[in-house]
């Protein structure tokens, strides 16, 4: 019984002084000498090694609370869930492993289930009340309603100007679901109803995510190294939370790595929803067997595929991290593939990304992103995505431009805009896409395609006096291009800056629909008026 009580007490100094690897292996080898006396108690005759049955219980029931607590805190959160299962065998009521299964289930985004234990927890309590235990409840009652209806409404942070952690957001999965892509021939996200721009599709937390604040570009060789360094961490990290949990290391397993998987299988999308089980997500995936340890290579050719930056393109940074290059791995928004007419955009908050649609999109039509600027003639679209990203766009957009009859004119336009003649540009593809009849939604193309000339311009007084009845107006241009590619910053701020000339109400609700198609609907009309900077136009 010495024996006992020195690990015992050795156990708890350890979790004191919150030294968890070394707790769990003193509190590991408390509870297999527990199980050990409980299971044989008579071999002890000795009347001085007489043994408590029911006060070994509860020892042996704090020792499983408290490891489950320092697992937790190395978020091994599947043997976490098992000690605590195994504690509440021997007590029921036992009010520490309920709050701390409580914990556990919250951080597996299992908000039903982590309501259950606080409130068990909550009604063990004399005074029927507990601030901690009702903050908690609080929380899971939030954030279940925002995976259930994927409202969320970020208003308030917005409106305090980002200030203080960045909101809590819950695993949200809108009318997706994961289907052969026609432009690529790998896997793909598809939208299963038709939807507006601005509605969520997807709210996910990353697996991991390594930031810095890199020196400045013309230091290239302490760039690179920190680069190196970030990258190096960003691995670790993800191998770690790969051995750590097998549902983890299969919806890691379930991405491409990017050597010719075109016929791979199609994932169910209900493997990837916090509440499914891993024997169902074993069935569902491919790697039914899993080894024992994560293979590096592999999670390296994944990563190197299918990681994002915060800084995309097609991304924006709300708070305190958009001071920082960051890199993540995302599950679900990495099966979104690249189109020059993309559909979706991105919210970086905290660690979590919201992906919502940036124009209207119909039922079984493909999610995609930009992966790069797609407000460039086609020529330029197509070095960057050969040589930076190794694929070749088969994209509507891309294979009108490339057949186009009058090719040979666009590609003297192209070459007057790399010039910098603006104002020529604009005026002759104005006049061109009327001489050869083209449709609208192909105007819409190549006015994305010249977005810079026509910006130019918009933001020239001297241009607009010169030339602005023979060029259609800035919001003619802004929805024609918004409809075909999205809106993005750039587009957006030519629409907020025409309310300098013109502010009424048609005006403002026109910007702040085009601030739903950069944004998404995360907030209410006055956040989205405070961010747009829009409080001095009535």
């Amino acid at each position: 019984m010495e024996e006992i009580q020195s690990l015992r007490f050795k156990a708890s100094e350890l979790l004191l002084r919150e030294e968890w690897k070394e707790s769990i292996k003193v509190y590991t080898q408390f509870i297999s000498l527990c199980q050990k006396n409980l299971s044989k108690p008579h071999e002890f005759s000795d009347e001085a090694d007489q043994i408590d049955t029911t006060k070994l219980k509860k020892s042996l029931c704090l020792a499983l609370s408290n490891r489950a607590e320092a697992r937790t805190r190395l978020r091994e959160f599947s043997e976490a869930l098992e000690d605590c299962d195994q504690a509440l065998e021997i007590e029921t009521t036992h009010f520490k492993t309920l709050v701390c299964k409580g914990k556990i289930l919250l951080n597996l985004h299992l908000y039903s289930k982590a309501s259950d234990c606080f409130r068990r927890a909550l009604e063990l309590q004399n005074n029927g009340s507990c601030e901690t235990l009702n903050g908690f409840l609080d929380r899971c009652k939030k954030l279940e309603f925002q995976s259930r209806t994927g409202a969320f409404d970020l208003s308030d942070w917005v409106l305090s100007g980002f200030q203080g952690k960045s909101p809590e957001l819950a695993e949200y999965i809108g009318p997706i679901e994961i289907k052969r892509s026609e432009n690529c021939g790998g896997r793909g996200l598809f939208v299963t109803k038709n939807v507006e721009a601005g509605t969520l599709l997807l709210v996910t937390k990353a697996i991991a995510i390594e930031r810095a604040i890199l020196p400045d570009s013309g230091e290239d060789s302490n760039s690179e190294s920190a680069l190196l360094v970030m990258w190096k961490n960003f691995v670790d990290t993800i191998f770690d939370a790969a051995m750590k949990s097998r549902k983890t290391l299969q919806w890691i397993y379930s991405l491409s790595t990017g050597e010719g998987e075109g016929n791979g299988q199609i994932p169910d999308i209900k493997i990837f929803r916090p509440e499914t089980e891993y024997s169902v997500l074993e069935e569902k995936t491919e790697c039914s067997v899993l080894e024992k340890k994560p293979d590096m290579g592999k999670i390296l050719k994944i990563l190197d595929v299918n990681s994002l930056t915060e800084d995309s393109i097609s991304a924006k940074i709300l708070g305190k991290n958009s001071d920082y290059y960051g890199v993540g791995l995302w599950i679900l928004p990495s099966f979104m593939n690249h189109s020059c007419n993309p559909n979706a955009r991105r919210l970086h908050i905290g660690d979590s990304i919201v992906v919502h649609a940036s124009r209207d999109v119909k039922a079984g039509e493909e999610i995609t992103f930009a992966y790069f600027d797609v407000l460039l003639p086609v020529t330029k679209r197509r070095e960057m995505a050969e040589t930076q990203w190794k694929f070749r766009c088969n994209c509507k957009r891309c294979r009108f431009e490339e057949g186009a009859s009058y090719r040979e004119e666009l590609r003297e336009i192209e070459k007057e805009f790399e010039c910098g003649s603006d104002e020529t540009v604009v005026l002759r593809l104005e006049e061109g896409m009327r001489r050869w009849m083209v449709k609208e939604k192909a105007k819409g193309f190549l006015r994305a395609s010249f977005w810079g000339a026509f910006s130019n311009v918009f933001h020239s007084e001297k241009a607009m006096r010169r030339f602005g009845r023979r060029i259609p107006k800035a919001e003619v241009v802004v929805e024609s291009v918004a409809d075909v590619v999205g809106c993005d910053e750039r587009v957006l701020k030519v629409v907020v800056e025409g309310l300098k000339k013109h502010s009424g109400v048609v005006e403002i609700e026109r910007a702040m629909k085009f601030g739903r198609c950069v944004y998404g609907k995360v907030m209410k009309k006055q956040a989205m008026r405070a961010l747009l900077e829009l409080g001095n136009y009535e």
